[in-house]
């Protein structure tokens, strides 16, 4: 009986230490599982996709949500924080590391929290469930527009601080509100603040634009945007009759007027000879006519005011005073009883007159250093273009400041404000490692560099 239970008692020794065994592997693999280390692809693949899944959507964006998850990670990586309300409800977060030679102007790396909004039923997965396909891509708002620029430049700080690599400048990040609706409560204000003055901001980096090819693109200015409202008036009568001068009339005539204009410079597009950003582009947004009925409209009655808007958009290198006199003179003359106004007109020309353009060429050592940086990362670098639209990078601009345009999205259908937007993790990745080589080329960049005045407010 006592060998009996020794035997028993050795092989029930034998199947605990056997599970204990298992336990401890299964607990293993689950918490390898379940949290991957932070520098695994799979962990910054995650916390892309968390980021994504923040509903900031216009015109009620969960900015405080955003703001939480920016300044966690802002302590997993040590960096200095603040949040800065220059509008109650519309956060700035403004992160740093600090820099070993404070005296030197310092990197601000920029990029906005909302998104436009979503014609949900028109996607083939949730906007906000930031899905990740078979094929890797990673579908939601804000995927390009611009959430992934913003992820990234922490990604690269992550590495480079895993690296052991120190800033000689100081760099900056500021996480702004409102750029989707013309960033006046956001980057706008943040430029003209006390507070950006004590950053002593060298350069600023901003959001591109995704390139089909294998070239990614980088922006050196970008077109203004003019809000033209056109108005046309005449008299009222029965359908049947025709009339001299109607209202509908004159406005059809100065609608055609625009559409010629549009297809000559949409022309000059479609020849090569000019990009996208180059040329004025023309596009209605609105047609507003008619008396309403609880049917419709009445379709027997003629209306005696006619608008239509439009959104123009202007090279900082096109003629806006010849726009001017041709709008006034042709698209909506006072001979034809008709008037316009501007609900936005934002100028192509800073306070000296001369266009708001960043140099790319020997004098701003800022775009050569953004050359040299992508082919070390192994990028490839297309021609220096206009943005076609506007961004919050227009603001530091007017304030003198060289700011480029850089989202590192080579290979990628152009799907900003449209349906099914979406980056695939592998370009994600790759634009991760874009902007580490980039951040370590500005944060090391002593030459030339001009002299501050020895003095940084800590945040």
């Amino acid at each position: 009986m006592e060998l009996k239970g020794c035997r028993g008692f050795a092989g029930w020794y034998s199947v605990l230490t056997l599970c204990l065994l298992s336990f401890i592997y299964m607990s293993s693999t689950s918490a390898s599982e379940e949290d991957p280390p932070s520098s695994s692809s799979a962990a910054i693949i995650s916390r892309f996709q968390h980021y994504l899944q923040i509903n900031t959507v216009q015109p009620n964006p969960k900015y405080h949500e955003a703001a939480d998850f920016l300044l966690a990670q802002a302590k997993s990586l040590s960096l200095e924080s603040q949040t800065i309300e220059f509008v109650e409800g519309k956060p700035v977060v403004l992160l740093k590391w600090p820099g070993s030679d404070p005296s030197l102007p310092s990197i601000l790396l920029n990029s906005h929290t909302d998104v436009v909004q979503v014609e949900q039923h028109k996607w083939t997965h949730h906007p906000f469930a930031a899905h990740l396909d078979s094929q890797g891509n990673i579908y939601a708002r804000g995927s390009q527009d611009m959430k992934c620029v913003g992820l990234q430049y922490l990604e690269a700080i992550r590495r480079l601080k895993a690296s052991g690599f120190r800033p000689l400048r100081s760099v900056y990040l500021s996480f702004v509100p409102d750029e989707e609706i013309g960033g006046h409560d956001g980057a706008e204000k943040f430029a003209k603040s006390d507070i950006f003055d004590d950053l002593n901001v060298g350069v600023v980096l901003d959001e591109g634009l995704a390139s089909p090819n294998e070239h990614y693109r980088a922006f050196y200015g970008e077109r203004s945007p003019w809000s033209l409202v056109i108005k046309a008036t005449g008299a009222p009568g029965h359908g049947s009759k025709l009339y001299d001068n109607s209202a509908m009339e004159n406005l059809l005539k100065s609608i055609e007027s625009i559409w010629r204009f549009r297809a000559s410079q949409f022309d000059l597009v479609k020849a090569g000879l000019k990009a996208e950003g180059e040329v004025i582009s023309v596009n209605m947004a609105f047609l507003k006519a008619g008396t309403p009925s609880p049917t419709g409209f009445v379709m027997n009655l003629q209306p005696s005011e006619a608008e239509a808007g439009f959104d123009i958009r202007v090279p900082p290198n096109g003629d806006p005073e010849a726009l001017e006199r041709r709008i006034a003179e042709e698209w909506a003359p006072a001979s034809r009883n008709m008037t316009f106004r501007f609900k936005a007109k934002v100028s192509v020309l800073d306070k000296s007159g001369r266009p708001i353009i960043t140099a790319t060429d020997s004098t701003n050592p800022w775009w050569n250093l953004l050359e040299e940086a992508v082919r070390k990362a192994n990028g490839k670098l297309g021609k220096p273009e206009i943005f076609p639209a506007s961004t919050d990078a227009r603001y530091f601009r007017e304030r003198g400041l060289p700011a480029i345009g850089f989202s590192p999205m080579a290979n990628t259908p152009i799907l900003l404000h449209d349906h099914n937007e979406f980056l695939n993790k592998d370009e994600y990745l790759k634009g991760i490692e874009a902007y580490e080589s980039i951040i370590e080329a500005y944060a090391s960049y002593v030459e030339k560099a001009s002299g501050g005045d020895g003095s940084r407010d800590e945040l």
